[in-house]
């Protein structure tokens, strides 16, 4: 059961143009349980609000030709005015930083984020210089806004928060978990049926030899990290 928190909630505050997505998959599930314990809040800022013409216009043509819109620096601005400097300033964008495990545990510790969801082609640079705008990518691929990348942010996030897991060990051997598995990638899991289709629960895992469990989980997570992710192993120990 998720306990309610003694102290302010973790806020997620963000900056958009679709609002109404907002909760969408947050309001479910883990997260959604968290959000109505009072673990964390969650605050939607339109920036339509802040354009001055009577169009709402938030983005015009890219300067030295090119297609696709920005999304101007007036607007987005003054978005970004409205609100206190009291959380990291993020922007999700493809050529951001890779998001990571750690950058998460870093949010979560703290009192909240305040995420900037770009559209069209993205937005003014002269915004992200001065605002000094943390720019985060969730991988090499391209989306339509950053709502998306700002749900999975905010989950990444809320799940880490004390309280919201009812076992605070739930996270220590997942992927890119630091501690004894050092940012390994996580091993396989089974239950029960012990034989489906033909296919066996590994028999360690029934043994009841909880070392001999611990070196095959090991074993497991070392040999997937090897063959999908050799990047993480740079400069930690193959055994």
């Amino acid at each position: 059961m998720i306990k309610n928190s003694p102290q302010s909630p973790w806020r997620a505050r963000i900056l958009t143009l679709f609002p109404e997505i907002f909760p969408g998959v947050l309001g479910h599930s883990i997260c959604g349980r968290a959000r109505d314990s009072g673990l964390w809040d969650l605050e939607t800022i339109q920036i339509r609000d802040f354009a001055t013409d009577k169009h709402r216009t938030v983005d015009d043509s890219p300067s030295g030709g090119g297609t696709g819109m920005v999304m101007t620096a007036v607007v987005v601005g003054a978005a970004l005015d409205s609100v206190p400097r009291d959380s990291p300033l993020i922007y999700l964008s493809p050529r951001g930083a890779p998001l990571r495990q750690s950058r998460l545990a870093e949010l979560a510790a703290g009192g909240g984020v305040t995420l900037l969801c770009g559209r069209f082609e993205g937005i003014d640079q002269r915004v992200i210089d001065e605002f000094a705008l943390e720019e985060i990518s969730l991988g090499d691929f391209v989306l339509s806004g950053g709502e998306i990348a700002a749900m999975a942010l905010i989950d990444g996030c809320v799940r880490l928060l004390p309280g919201v897991l009812d076992k605070p060990s739930a996270t220590s051997e997942e992927s890119f978990a630091g501690g004894d598995w050092g940012g390994l990638l996580e091993y396989p899991h089974y239950t029960r049926p012990t034989e489906w289709r033909g296919r066996t629960i590994p028999p360690v895992l029934l043994s009841g030899n909880h070392a001999e469990i611990a070196k095959w989980r090991r074993d497991q997570s070392l040999e997937l990290t090897r063959q999908r992710r050799p990047d993480l192993l740079m400069g930690k120990p193959k055994n």
